[in-house]
């Protein structure tokens, strides 16, 4: 059987003491110039205890409908922007700060009601975004009380409770064959009588940073074994988790040796013991690594997704900027030639090129049909996969490097039995190389070698972030391509000796071998997803290093290493 004992209340998931008020509304324009008829609706939505991976699908496609937010910590802003990144910006819905009033105090529960009660009028759909879950110590249940009372419809959606989620993070399950009982305790202010808790259930113990010292002489007062094992994860599900391990009778003096501040979860029982073979969060090999990821505009997505699944804190910087021609006129000119069947072959040599040509069709009133009797190459997987999304398949890819050179090698020569046309129209960035240029001419074809984009040098990045990237406080940078390097070092200086160089192939590390970057990661295959497997590869092995001689397992920024090390390859 699971007991739940409770002794005061409190959100779970959200700060002990609200951070800092944020003013009563955000900037956000509101969705809809005009209301729907009728009532309002609130929507009462659990956040979770931190990770934007737990929102119910439920509570996204509410987020994603809402005319109205009402938020209740600071940090549901970023969440929610995240979550709708791809909303234009006049349908983003309107962000009201539940946390705090406009004289800058934290609201009641009552104030809270009314604020939510006055952003569903006049038939606006609201969202009342709550930390954890909204029925589980919170104050959903007076708020939802207020919104019936106003007449206003109403929804719940569960949230995933930093309860069990905390510990589930930290690697210790709550309930076992041999434990089956679980009492949460809230730590407040009001008096406990810890005599109750003298048995060998697991006790997850709310709020208990400031006090558990108390709290654990009591138990082992109560008949609690002063062995008894104790964790105290603070900030759980986050990539700042720190998980502390202890004894009732060592925990107070190690949570002050720590130094260790809310908001935390405390497990008080033998399933601690499990943390030893079952944590998986904090060994992830990027774990709280905070990885710079230099990117054109808008293509670093993948990346990031991937860097952010080994534990990565990845922190985007606009390095490059595509812009359309100076002189569209070629482009013109080169799609009309492309209608009219003036060419044999397409060679699409970057994703760029591909949007570049799709944004030309869209623009003359094209589509895929326009391709018919054309052969198409790209130069390798990714660019496939965009020639894709528009609907077509590219006849060559390279069998071996995924390069200009690899598609090179595997080009035909030009028969003029077998091509009716000698002609291949190359639509690239005006830096691109003219190796590929000068291979075709060699097997016999004519090439239209096109400027479809150029790529300009973006603005530096904020003083801190230029800071963070000299004086090593970035742990890994991972560089896409050559430009990305030259534009980096250009507009922010160069990583500091203990950051880690990541790059994605053999002409990405020569440029940045040549700016005086020693390699340490280089991808097996030049994809994104290559490159963040290799350097979390890189990652696990320097944690396992680090732990088989006996040291703490820090992060490179966190150590000051007097050579770099060698470059390896991820496989």
């Amino acid at each position: 059987m699971t007991t739940v004992t409770t002794a005061a209340t409190e959100p779970i998931g959200a700060p002990a003491t609200p951070a800092a008020p944020r003013g009563a509304t955000g900037a956000a324009t509101p969705r809809g110039s005009s209301a729907p008829a009728g009532r309002g609706r609130v929507s009462f939505v659990g956040a979770g205890p931190g990770d934007p991976g737990l929102l119910t699908v439920r509570a996204v496609q509410l987020l994603r409908d809402a005319d109205v937010v009402v938020t209740e910590v600071a940090e549901h802003d970023a969440m929610i922007h995240e979550l709708l990144a791809d909303v234009p910006a006049d349908e983003l819905p309107e962000l009201v700060d539940g946390g705090f009033g406009e004289d800058g105090q934290p609201l009641t529960h009552a104030a809270r009601g009314k604020v939510v009660v006055k952003a569903a009028k006049g038939g606006r759909r609201v969202v009342r975004l709550m930390s954890g879950d909204p029925f589980l110590y919170a104050s959903g249940p007076e708020e939802a009380q207020a919104c019936v009372k106003a007449g206003l419809g109403l929804e719940i959606v569960p949230g995933v409770s930093a309860v069990s989620a905390v510990p589930a993070y930290a690697g210790i399950p709550l309930t076992t064959k041999s434990h089956r009982e679980v009492a949460v305790v809230t730590c407040g202010e009001a008096r406990i009588d810890w005599s109750r808790y003298a048995d060998d259930r697991t006790l997850v113990l709310l709020s208990a940073v400031g006090s558990i010292g108390e709290v654990a002489e009591a138990l082992v007062a109560a008949g609690r074994p002063a062995e008894t094992p104790v964790a105290m994860t603070r900030v759980g599900t986050t990539t700042e988790q720190d998980t502390l391990v202890s004894t009732l009778a060592h925990v107070a003096a190690d949570v002050r040796a720590a130094r260790l501040e809310p908001p935390a979860v405390t497990v008080v029982g033998d399933v601690v013991d499990l943390r030893q073979t079952l944590s998986w969060f904090e060994t992830k090999p990027l774990f709280g690594w905070r990885v710079l990821v230099p990117r054109t505009k808008d293509q670093a997505g993948p990346l990031v997704a991937r860097l952010r699944g080994y534990g990565a804190v990845p922190e985007e910087v606009p390095t490059i900027s595509v812009e359309p021609p100076r002189n569209p006129q070629q482009m013109d000119k080169a799609v009309r030639g492309l209608v009219e069947g003036r060419y044999e072959w397409i060679a699409f040599t970057s994703v760029n090129a591909v949007k570049a040509v799709r944004e030309k069709f869209e623009e003359y009133g094209l589509d895929a049909r326009a391709f018919s009797g054309l052969k198409i190459a790209a130069v390798g997987d990714k660019t496939a996969e965009a020639i894709a999304a528009w609907g077509l398949r590219a006849d060559l890819l390279p069998s071996g490097e995924q390069s200009a050179a690899g598609l090179l090698a595997d080009w035909p020569p030009y028969d003029d039995v077998l091509d009716p046309i000698n002609r291949v129209f190359l639509p690239r960035a005006d830096i691109a190389t003219e190796t590929l240029v000068a291979g075709l001419v060699e097997l016999g074809w004519e090439c239209d070698d096109v400027t479809a984009y150029r790529t300009v040098r973006a603005a530096p990045p904020p003083a801190p972030t230029r800071d963070a990237i000299k004086s090593g406080k970035f742990d890994a940078v991972v560089f896409t391509s050559s430009s990305t390097v030259r534009n980096l070092v250009g507009i922010a200086g160069k990583p500091h000796p203990s950051t880690i160089i990541a790059v994605i192939g053999p002409a990405t590390a020569k440029t940045a071998e040549e700016h005086g970057l020693r390699v340490d990661v280089l991808a097996a295959a030049p994809s994104g997803d290559e490159l963040a497997d290799a350097l979390a590869d890189f990652g696990a092995v320097r944690r396992a290093e680090l732990l088989e001689s006996g040291q703490p397992v820090t992060k490179p920024s966190e150590r000051r290493p007097a050579t770099r090390r060698k470059a390896t390859s991820g496989s």
